[in-house]
């Protein structure tokens, strides 16, 4: 390194001395980890750097432009020529995204569907028509035909499908049952989680009712409630239901502030600890309905609780039996 960089910040520095990568394309493998100095991995772009030192940039091989297929297996409802419907596992990404560049249900599509999924509603999430979040089970359905993709979108769009879902919150809505409206956004504090914002955001409208109350009559401690989508917003049930003051069990991003009371007995003892290891969100996409794009008919699919979700209403379930 020339004497006279000596002190510059080393995103500054590398961004002179190696031609053909930008600032910002810099900034990023640095703070990936792809850069060192004398076999020391430097994460900082801040960093002086230091007259005579030699810096060693690792460029990883370029992703490739389309997903590929992989074989993962699936657990197909229905299919035909034209659609395909999911009863997705939890854990399972929907589409290849930044930190999760493989290994999604777009690649298993590929794999289980061959060359008549390419370039269906883009390349880089063909068939795809909505989604559920990682951690969320349950339906989904991805078209395999370009008059699929926009007969569905359609009815996405204009919110003319059936969805509904099963949580398990902490509380119980005052209420059996009621709506949810409030403009959804992004966290003005942390960009990573939304949020129901005023004056700003999109309009979301969530439908609940409570199904099953648990624990003492007056103020139970959980409850198992249906929501029904009226809008699409990203992470639309986990925010309304936080914002009325029942957070999903499980949701580390929406629920992590809320704790379990203190147990009194055994069976509490048992749903507690489960609750509070619970791994994702408890939440179940149980019903889809929508009209067959080409034939007009309506198709409706139902899904049975996955074994984590059907444990821990178990739990819940004997707090009424104390």
């Amino acid at each position: 390194m020339p004497a006279d960089m000596a002190g510059w910040r080393l995103d500054r520095f590398l961004a002179t001395a190696a031609h053909g990568l930008s600032r910002s394309r810099l900034q990023a493998l640095i703070a990936e980890g792809a850069v060192s100095e004398a076999g020391r991995t430097v994460k900082d772009g801040n960093t002086r750097v230091k007259s005579g030192a030699c810096y060693e940039i690792r460029i990883p091989a370029p992703a490739p432009a389309e997903p590929v297929a992989q074989a993962i297996p699936l657990s197909v409802i229905y299919e035909d020529d034209e659609l395909i419907v999911i009863d997705k596992p939890a854990g399972l990404v929907v589409h290849p995204a930044a930190g999760n560049p493989d290994g999604t249900l777009v690649n298993a599509l590929i794999a289980h569907c061959g060359d008549s999924l390419a370039g269906v509603g883009g390349v880089a999430r063909p068939g795809i028509v909505h989604r559920l979040d990682k951690d969320t089970s349950g339906l989904l359905v991805a078209a395999k035909t370009d008059r699929a993709m926009a007969g569905l979108a359609k009815q996405f769009a204009d919110h003319s499908t059936e969805r509904a879902y099963h949580a398990i919150v902490w509380g119980s809505p005052r209420l059996g049952d009621g709506v949810v409206e409030g403009q959804i956004g992004r966290n003005p504090f942390d960009r990573k989680r939304m949020a129901v914002l005023r004056g700003q955001g999109k309009a979301a409208r969530t439908r609940y009712r409570v199904v099953e109350r648990f624990g003492d009559s007056v103020r139970p401690v959980a409850s198992l409630i249906e929501c029904r989508l009226e809008t699409g917003r990203t992470h639309q049930i986990r925010v309304h239901l936080t914002h009325l003051g029942h957070p999903l069990i499980g949701d580390q991003t929406y629920g992590r502030a809320r704790k379990p009371p203190r147990a009194k007995t055994n069976a509490e003892a048992r749903a507690y600890t489960m609750a509070a290891a619970f791994p994702r969100q408890a939440l179940h996409a149980w019903l889809l309905g929508f009209e067959h794009p080409a034939s007009g008919e309506m198709l409706h699919f139902e899904s049975a609780w996955p074994v984590d979700f059907s444990s821990l209403a178990a739990a819940f379930r004997g707090l009424n039996q104390t």
